[in-house]
């Protein structure tokens, strides 16, 4: 067991996702794109908007015909016509005439600019009257002001939100590539774990981490795939992560990792084919034991028993790893962090990251983060949290009042 303690730091872990490949790529439909990421760069091939349009209710019209309009002394202007919504106006606007026009319509040739509606007073039928001047390009958007053809509009790498998917839409992206989600393989281990549909005996607990990791693969991009409960059995659970591996891009195996039963997962990620043993355990708590083994250039990790140490560990450390070979790019990363200020002084042991459970609250206008202690086989400490703080590993502890960070759980 004298391995135990050659851990790596945390930063080192990190940088071990450059040894694994993304997935490969598939053309889906428009409509399912939410949340996938893009596998290559979408570039514009039309102006957006396609031609300078109104944002207001108003009249188009030359902004020189009003300048130095007020309510003293307004501007008359001529309306030549009224623009259709969905038309193509087929006549132009001159000095000291003005076209009736909608949100959203297409300003006819001659108009820079539109006069709101609340600013005229209808006289006649050809005639109005404006109160106010209008600056050249007030109230319109100009052809190509959102996006000019031949630009890059989105990236590869960059995660579609509700926002990408509409911009797809305004460029008739019907079908669009993206990377294919990673399949994560989960297999718990442990001769005291039964599944959730039984009653624990004493000394049993229910299986809990293959629903907190799988909610946690969903969360981060990937499709879990669940093999179930192996007992604490060379023969059987080596069996399982082969046949994990055959379908999976990655494998979890949750306990199995702590002191009593490390030396017996090592034996099986090293028998697995073309494996090797990357990190035996990881410079942080909770989660020191954690082993990350590469197996046919597939991470195979040894996750800690405790859920809430599991549940830490994927958080700072797996999720990395399952955004690499999803194909996201860091660069494109929308991380949820908060500032807060720290509700407590806490400590930490030097030489190691220490991640801690927080509660947001909000005081007089100031977001806090109230520290929420506990052991790691707790899972009422990860439903109390809002998110994690990271304490450096040459950092001693913490002050009250100290400016943290928060990633959000």
């Amino acid at each position: 067991m004298k391995d135990f303690f050659k851990v790596t730091d945390l930063e080192k872990v990190l940088e071990y996702v450059s040894l694994f490949q993304t997935v490969e790529t598939e053309q889906i439909s428009l409509q399912d794109t939410l949340g996938r990421i893009l596998a290559e760069n979408i570039i514009s091939d039309i102006d957006l908007p396609g031609f300078s349009r109104s944002t207001m209710d108003g009249y188009a019209v030359r902004a020189s015909s009003t300048f130095g309009a007020s309510e003293e002394n307004p501007a008359y202007l001529n309306v030549v016509g009224s623009i259709a919504m969905g038309e193509a106006p087929s006549f132009s606007v001159e000095q000291g005439e003005a076209a009736k026009i909608s949100t959203g319509g297409m300003l006819p040739k001659g108009a820079d600019s539109v006069v709101m509606i609340e600013h005229t007073e209808i006289l006649d039928e050809k005639t109005i009257e404006a109160y106010k001047s209008a600056a050249p390009g007030q109230n319109i958007i100009q052809k190509g002001e959102d996006f000019t053809e031949g630009n890059v509009i989105l990236h590869a790498g960059q995660k579609i939100r509700p926002q990408e998917t509409g911009l797809l839409a305004a460029f008739g992206k019907e079908q669009v590539k993206v990377f294919k989600r990673p399949v994560i393989g989960i297999i718990s281990t442990g001769d005291e774990v039964v599944p959730v549909s039984e009653t624990p005996r004493p000394g049993q607990i229910r299986d809990i981490n293959t629903f907190s990791l799988s909610g946690q693969v969903t969360e981060a991009g990937g499709s879990p795939l669940i093999f179930g409960i192996v007992k604490d059995d060379y023969k059987n659970l080596l069996e399982k992560c082969r046949e994990a591996l055959l379908v999976s891009d990655m494998v979890l195996i949750s306990g199995g990792s702590s002191v009593g039963t490390r030396d017996f997962t090592i034996e099986v990620l090293s028998a697995l084919p073309d494996s090797e043993i990357v990190v035996h355990g990881i410079s942080i708590s909770p989660g020191k034991p954690t082993i990350l083994a590469r197996s046919v250039n597939k991470p195979v990790w040894g996750l800690p028993g405790h859920v809430v140490s599991a549940m830490i560990v994927f958080a700072a450390v797996v999720k990395p790893f399952i955004e690499k070979i999803s194909g996201f790019s860091p660069e494109k990363k929308n991380m949820d962090i908060l500032s807060a200020r720290l509700s407590r002084n806490v400590s930490s042991a030097q030489g190691r990251t220490d991640y801690v459970r927080v509660r947001l609250t909000e005081k007089e206008g100031i977001l806090w983060a109230e520290p929420i202690l506990g052991k790691s086989g707790l899972i009422n400490t990860m439903i109390k949290a809002d998110g994690l703080i990271e304490i450096g590993k040459n950092v001693e502890g913490l002050e009250k009042g100290a400016e943290v960070k928060v990633f959000s759980l």
